[in-house]
């Protein structure tokens, strides 16, 4: 009996799923940017627990969310290969403690959020609301094609703007990165969805899995994913060249970081469909750790002749 009890209390565990806090780390971005472009006059010590609570705050905003879609979603999950021997699956789970669950994550990061900053708090309980529009009916947005992806991504932006908000909330983030780092998550988000398509191999088993489905191809998935990827690249060139014209030199290797990743899609069992997992492949860790790093040089490296690209006038051709 009490091995029975220790599984179940388990699976309440597992259903918060830690192991995607790991996605948290999207809002660093925002605390950075708002470090490079505004600044603070907060001590070193001040910022990293203000970065820490804004990390805890929306790590537990994110589990209340994994608990409603684990609840909300066992219906379908029965139909995927792996997903199907998940604990509300299998039976083994309370609706009605599930409930709690929720509530005690939603509350802890909100009042987390509280201690922040109105902002902050503004911004986890949007994020609290998209985990409630993506999964409930009868909005259930997670449902609808293509608006799926960018409901679900749109979480990315909000996790910039809490980074931002943990450094300053009296200048907002430029509208440029954030729609570039949103449309990055749907970038993100559309290969997972590719990968999996790919995975299942079977139309119609993919849609009695995930309603979408039904409404996608495997060409659409990647056309879309790629559609993304280039809006994304276009937003975050507005910032890039209207903030630091040195930060041009960036472009050509964003581009490689986004081929880089959808060449990943196509390896089996990939781990695009479990960016949680992402860890396992060095070779993209090691290319966005030179990413950041070159990122963050440019900031301070002058390169005059780059002026010359902003110049609006004709170059003539003397004979």
């Amino acid at each position: 009996m009490s091995s029975i009890k220790e599984a179940n209390y388990k699976n309440y565990i597992k259903i918060a799923r830690f192991d995607h806090w790991i996605k948290q780390l999207f809002i660093l971005p925002g605390f950075f940017l708002a470090y490079i472009l505004v600044g603070t006059t907060e001590t070193t010590l001040n910022i990293a627990i203000t970065v820490f609570l804004g990390l805890l705050a929306t790590s537990a905003a994110a589990s209340a969310n994994y608990c409603i879609n684990e609840w909300l979603d066992a219906g379908f999950d029965k139909y995927h290969p792996v997903k199907k021997n998940r604990p509300f699956v299998t039976g083994k789970l309370k609706p009605a403690i599930v409930i709690a669950e929720y509530s005690f994550f939603s509350i802890i990061s909100l009042c987390i959020a509280y201690f922040i900053s109105p902002e902050v708090l503004l911004s986890i309980g949007v994020f609290l609301l998209m985990g409630i529009l993506y999964n409930v009916r009868p909005v259930r947005t997670k449902d609808l094609p293509y608006i799926d992806i960018l409901s679900e991504s749109l979480n990315n932006a909000i996790r910039l703007i809490i980074g931002w908000f943990c450094i300053t909330v009296i200048v907002l983030p430029p509208v440029s990165i954030v729609f570039g780092y949103w449309m990055g998550g749907a970038f993100l988000m559309a290969a997972k969805r590719f990968a999996e398509y790919r995975m299942i191999g079977d139309p119609e088993q993919a849609k009695l899995y995930r309603k979408s489905f039904g409404r996608y191809s495997e060409l659409s998935l990647l056309l879309s994913t790629v559609f993304y990827g280039f809006l994304s690249i276009f937003f975050c060139g507005i910032y890039l060249i209207k903030h630091r014209i040195e930060l041009l030199l960036f472009i050509p290797f964003l581009c490689g970081l986004f081929c880089y990743y959808l060449g990943i899609c196509f390896k089996t069992d990939s781990a695009a469909q479990k960016p949680e997992k992402l860890y396992r492949e060095k070779g993209l860790l090691l290319y966005t750790a030179f990413l950041f790093v070159l990122f963050i040089a440019l900031h301070f490296i002058n390169i005059p002749m780059l002026e010359s690209l902003l110049d609006v006038n004709l170059i003539r051709w003397e004979k």
